[in-house]
């Protein structure tokens, strides 16, 4: 029988990975827009158990805290209900245009990216971006770590917890560079190794943490960063 190229299966078409500049430019070398202290966490594969191991163990007089956790959008809100009923912070799916809070934690809806955002007279506020996957993602902790590198610099802490991939590794090194102070979860207590690793290879990451000294480290450089009396 004569071949027939029609008999050969049809590529599949694979989305383009696209980078954070489809829903945010770079904004490198601003100034902080206040001076208040914002955490950025990005977390996938194994996330949701690492998010509870390290917000369980923070104290309620955190600064405002944002999470992007890879998840789909029908379990975010049942997530950060559940986490708020074991944390001593609150903690809530994020809201676009709210004003972020001292001892809240802010957890990125599964349909839209999180970003922060400046807003006139209250210093810091959320904003939600229903804009293309970013690195096949949304939410994105590339498009997280951006906004808070364009914004928080050198006020900012960025957390990268276990996950498949490399998604937040290039905002965390736009974090670093814009003067924040970054942590990844070592290999050890990861469930998947891929997003730390790759913001360690980057040269993104000051220091590599089991998950179970995280919360202790991180009290310790909210201290650092309060603004004396």
């Amino acid at each position: 029988m004569p071949f027939d190229p029609s008999m050969l299966p049809k590529p599949i078409d694979v989305a383009p990975s696209l980078t954070a500049d489809v829903i945010l430019p770079r904004q490198a070398g601003r100034q902080p827009l206040v001076r208040q202290t914002v955490i950025a966490i990005g977390s996938s594969t194994g996330g949701t158990e690492a998010l509870r191991v390290l917000l369980t163990a923070l104290p309620e007089n955190m600064p405002p805290i944002l999470v992007t956790q890879h998840m789909p959008e029908m379990f975010t809100k049942s997530f950060a209900l559940r986490l708020d009923s074991l944390c001593r912070l609150t903690v809530k799916e994020a809201v676009d245009g709210e004003r972020l809070k001292p001892g809240h934690v802010y957890i990125a809806p599964g349909h839209s990216h999180l970003l922060l955002k400046g807003a006139q007279t209250i210093g810091y506020a959320a904003q939600l971006h229903t804009g293309q996957p970013v690195n096949r993602h949304r939410p994105s902790v590339d498009v997280l770590f951006r906004s808070v590198a364009n914004l928080a610099g050198h006020n900012a802490i960025g957390i990268i917890l276990t996950g498949m991939g490399r998604d937040g590794a290039a905002g965390m090194v736009e974090m670093k560079e814009s003067g924040g102070y970054n942590l990844a979860q070592d290999e050890a207590s990861c469930v998947v190794f891929g997003m730390p690793k790759e913001a360690i290879a980057a040269g993104a990451v000051h220091e590599v943490l089991p998950l179970a000294s995280m919360a202790s480290r991180l009290v310790a450089l909210v201290a650092q960063r309060q603004p004396s009396a």
